[in-house]
């Protein structure tokens, strides 16, 4: 468990080992939620990064991809379609 203090201004300093496990960086944003009267926060990047893949699910199949031969397949027939 690590604490930090508030300062006058609202900021607080996230410990350095909850930084590297979060792989927070300087300039990073991370955004705060609530549930269930509980108040987390995450890197934006990795939030995004999940909602991304979660979009995702299932395109791959419907965009006619059964698996990774398939993926590899299609990029070598891009890559020859636009080759000058």
């Amino acid at each position: 468990m690590e604490i930090a203090k508030v300062t006058s201004k609202g900021q607080i300093t996230i410990p350095q080992d909850i930084r590297r496990k979060m792989d927070l960086k300087a300039g990073d944003k991370i955004i705060f939620f609530e549930e269930n009267g509980k108040f987390y926060f995450q890197n934006t990047a990795s939030v995004a990064l999940k909602t991304f893949q979660k979009a995702m699910t299932g395109e791959a199949k419907k965009a006619g991809f059964n698996d990774l031969d398939d993926v590899v397949q299609y990029i070598k027939k891009m890559r020859k379609s636009h080759v000058k």
